[in-house]
């Protein structure tokens, strides 16, 4: 098979994939593979891979052929092979070798690319002459098929949100489609297979439209139509039968459309559906639709229809919610917070009308807080059609919340809370001896699931709902850790790309809806290119290569980065810093004035110009890794010198404060020097507010790994263990089930902040700022897996194939379970401290992975590995590992 007659049959090729994942219809560039290895055989190694290309699953017409590469990476492999055409279909195989010689192939994998050029499309967008929020148009295309589908593909888009529907069964499971995107320059074309939905004779497609992010009311400016008007479908079904003969169904004019049941259909505002305009059996072939009119052509530029990258959204968990009855309502509680719906089975009479409405907390005497939705009406109604049992749920929108209030005269018999997110496969697992800890990981994971609808957003429940770029980069680290967020980033960093401002400027929302009706913006409002927010373009590509290995992400984004840190030079005008201007600064510091969140401690000037030099300096290393050498130079120096001068002009003065020390310490800007005596201000800050959180977005991301870094791990934990007012475990003992965007969001008295915010030249026009499901401040989750946990990846090694395993017990934590499902498999530390008081320990480690240990010692341990003595410091490889220590070093508190 590969001119080698040694076989290695006791190793085996696990998961072989591509970056695509689950998608059909795939965009043409280069195919990148990742494989997993399992042993039988310890102290193997990949050494080297074959990977063949074929036009057909048999591998009988070989397409592409790497023949024997010598190496060890297992994940981010090109494919051979010619360049991929529209519609292609192909197949790959991997083969490695070890010091046992060749495996057998894998398991083939198929690739199927979507819609690539203009010169594929023959449909047209359609739609009606609605206007924005009017009900939702209906439409419909009957055809005859005349032999048996062999081979269908339905390739499909919309301006707005749509389901499409063939023969009465809606395409796919997702909801939301196509996503929210930078529309005008990439609108998702979706594909699916639907052979097995066509049958010989009649034929229908039916498709449903909604105004969604396209021409809704969004953004808390209430801009409408911030993409566009008029909403549309595009649709081209693509045929082949068994006589081999092609039909191709096109969206055009000769479709009917109609509107029927949904009245309203708005993100923010929720659902209204009057069953009694229900048109029933109108996605169905024996359908009557000759009163209906003819579909209205649209025009939109087909170059922005792009193959989709990421996954979509989709439905992830379901919640019982407890109903309880009031003389004027139905309340319902919820045991989670999420971003969904209620799905209410009822058991009513024609004409009722059901009315719910969403809310994450409760006020103190039980009625919903929806304060804080600010002019999100997030409520869904139905009125009713019939008389008896049915179930009632909301389309083409979404709410965050864990309550909801129903009101009607029907009986309500079930309700249900459905969770949707993108679709991301989970990746970390953490529990600890201490159950708050536990709780505060689950409420991180809840609050990215919530956000991770289509896009990576603030919050999911008030008239915002944006992609901060801020928070993004803040989280990123976490959110590469609790789930494979891959696909994700990549999708929305191209958005990032393409929304760049001309002048190399990053918005600070990601699509950037704030810059396309600058007419309806707050006097004064120029938010672009902020510190912490627009360097969302350097550290989230980079957290990407570190947690996935990921070096064509790299590639991709090195244009977008230089921009930015161009324009930031630029900026500059030839003086030492950037000019002083408005900034968010550390957003949200717990000091501020509670309507001026921007006005942090620690001075606006320094918090951007080490931003800027952070940036800098990544910049520096992609250059090296991606890029030009030159350039890295450049960058470097640029960095080099920006950090010295921030450090003699504004770091004495910004070191006072803990957002200070913590971003000189972790950004460099503190010199070696120095770090010693601004580490330990920095822990007598912390040991001094006895642990309370005194950081806002920008900082508390930062501040326990510039503790423990730097030896301070008391204080560290001290933080982290923090129970009382302004710490994470909280909003625990206050009933949080997600992450909130103010330490305070509830009062010590139970009360609810009310959010207030300033209204002047500059600052965002917003009457309430208070949201009980934001997930930056769960940033800490990095830091609780590298340290409680003791995994970590290392960026010289990057994606895992080389770790630290660098647990850290505490007098708090008796022991910790950790996993982490790696691009090369499971990493997972089982570690307590055992009745004799050693430290134990079960490390396990995948094919292709090695651990430098960093074990918990004093002067008096001892270290054993299955038995045997080690030295700390020990490099380890593939497989099990039965850890034990003697006298261990326990951080006191």
């Amino acid at each position: 098979m590969n001119n080698f007659s040694e076989n290695d049959s006791s190793t085996q090729i696990l998961e072989f994939k591509t970056q695509h994942g689950k998608l059909i219809g795939v965009d043409g560039g280069p195919v990148e593979v990742s494989w997993k290895l399992r042993s039988s055989v310890s102290g193997l190694e990949q050494i080297g891979y074959r990977i063949q290309a074929s036009s057909d699953p048999e591998f009988k017409r070989i397409v592409g052929d790497t023949f024997e590469q010598s190496g060890s990476s297992q994940f981010g492999i090109s494919c051979p092979g010619p360049e991929l055409k529209s519609r292609e279909v192909r197949f790959f195989r991997v083969a490695v070798r070890t010091q046992n010689g060749w495996t057998t192939w894998s398991n083939p994998i198929q690739v199927e690319t979507g819609l690539l050029h203009q010169s594929d499309f023959s449909a047209k967008f359609i739609g009606d002459n609605s206007i924005t929020g009017e009900p939702s148009p209906i439409l419909r295309k009957q055809f005859l098929l005349s032999h048996a589908p062999k081979n269908a593909r339905i390739y499909s888009t919309a301006l707005g949100i749509y389901d499409i529907y063939i023969n009465g069964t809606k395409v796919g499971d997702s909801f939301l489609n196509p996503g929210w995107t930078a529309y005008h320059e990439r609108l998702l074309l979706e594909t699916h297979d639907v052979t097995n939905l066509l049958r010989v004779g009649q034929n229908v497609i039916a498709a449903e439209l909604s105004d969604g992010w396209w021409r809704g009311r969004f953004g808390f400016m209430n801009q409408i139509e911030n993409y566009g008007t008029e909403i549309a479908l595009f649709a081209q079904l693509e045929i082949t039968d068994e006589c081999d003969l092609a039909t191709t169904i096109n969206s055009d004019s000769t479709w009917k459309v109609s509107a029927a049941e949904i009245r309203q259909s708005s993100i923010y505002d929720g659902c209204l559906i009057d069953q009694n305009l229900s048109q029933p059996g109108w996605q169905l072939p024996e359908f009557d639709d000759s009163t209906w009119s003819y579909a209205v052509e649209k025009h939109h530029d087909l170059s922005a229809l792009k193959p989709r990258t990421a996954e979509p959204v989709r439905e992830v968990a379901r919640f019982d919610l407890e109903i309880e009855k009031h003389h004027d309502r139905s309340l319902l509680r919820g045991s989670q917070n999420i971003s969904g719906w209620v799905e209410l089975t009822v058991r009513g009479k024609k004409g009722q009308k059901i009315t719910v409405r969403h809310a994450e907390v409760l006020e103190q005497d039980g009625q919903l807080h929806t304060r804080a939705l600010r002019e999100a009406k997030a409520t869904d109604a139905y009125i009713l059609a019939k008389d008896g049992l049915q179930t009632l749920t909301p389309k083409f929108t979404f709410h965050g919340f864990q309550h909801a209030d129903v009101v009607t005269d029907a009986e309500i018999l079930k309700a249900t809370a459905v969770a949707i997110s993108s679709e991301t496969a989970r990746r970390g697992w953490l529990e600890t001896s201490d159950k708050k800890l536990n709780r505060l990981h689950e409420n991180v994971i809840w609050s990215q699931l919530d956000n991770f609808v289509s896009i990576p957003t603030d919050c999911p429940q008030r008239d915002e709902r944006l992609g901060w770029t801020g928070d993004a980069q803040a989280f990123a680290a976490t959110s590469n850790t609790l789930f494979d967020t891959q696909r994700f980033w990549r999708s929305w960093l191209i958005d990032l790309a393409l929304d760049q401002h001309p002048n190399g400027d990053v918005g600070p929302v990601v699509p950037d809806l704030l810059r396309l009706k600058p007419e309806n913006g707050v006097p004064g409002w120029n938010m672009n290119g902020r510190a912490g927010w627009a360097d969302a373009a350097t550290i989230v590509p980079m957290s990407l290569y570190e947690y996935f290995g990921d070096i064509k992400v790299l590639q991709n984004q090195l244009d977008s980065m230089r921009r930015w840190a161009d324009a930031l030079d630029a900026r500059r005008k030839g003086e030492k810093f950037l000019p002083t201007e408005f900034q968010f600064g550390d957003w949200c510091d717990p000091d501020a004035p509670g309507d001026k969140p921007w006005e942090s401690k620690v001075p606006a000037d320094f918090v951007a110009n080490s931003f800027f030099a952070h940036t800098a300096d990544l910049l520096a290393q992609v250059e090296l890794l991606v890029g030009d050498a030159a350039n890295a130079k450049r960058y470097r120096d640029i960095c080099s010198q920006l950090k010295q001068d921030i450090w003699l002009e504004m770091g004495e003065a910004a070191s006072n404060t803990t957002a200070g020390c913590s971003i000189a310490l972790e950004f460099g800007i503190v010199p070696d020097a120095e770090r010693v005596r601004v580490a330990k201000k920095l822990a007598d800050l912390v040991r001094r507010d006895k642990g309370m959180i005194t950081t806002g977005f920008l900082a508390t991301p930062l501040i326990l790994h510039a503790l423990s870094k730097n030896g301070h791990f008391s204080e560290a934990y001290m933080m982290l263990m923090r129970q009382e007012f302004r710490s994470w475990l909280y909003a625990i003992d206050k009933g949080a089930t997600t992450i909130w965007e103010r330490w305070d969001a509830i009062r010590e008295d139970g009360s609810i902040h009310t959010g207030e915010m300033a209204t002047e030249p500059g600052s965002m026009d917003e009457p309430s700022m208070i949201s009980f499901n934001h997930y930056a401040y769960g940033a800490v989750i990095d830091w609780m897996y590298r340290n409680v946990g003791g995994i970590a990846p290392q960026l010289t090694a990057p994606g895992f194939t080389e770790v630290l395993i660098a647990p850290r017990p505490s007098s708090a934590i008796h022991f910790a379970k950790c996993r982490i499902e790696t691009q090369l498999g499971m990493t997972s530390l089982d570690w307590s401290i055992g009745k004799n008081g050693d430290f134990e320990a079960l490390l396990e480690l995948p094919f292709g992975s090695r651990a430098n240990l960093s074990l918990p010692i004093t002067d008096q341990s001892e270290i054993f590995s299955n038995g045997e003595p080690i030295g700390n410091g020990q490099v380890v490889s593939y497989g099990t590992y039965n850890l034990r220590v003697t006298n261990p070093q326990i951080i006191s508190i």
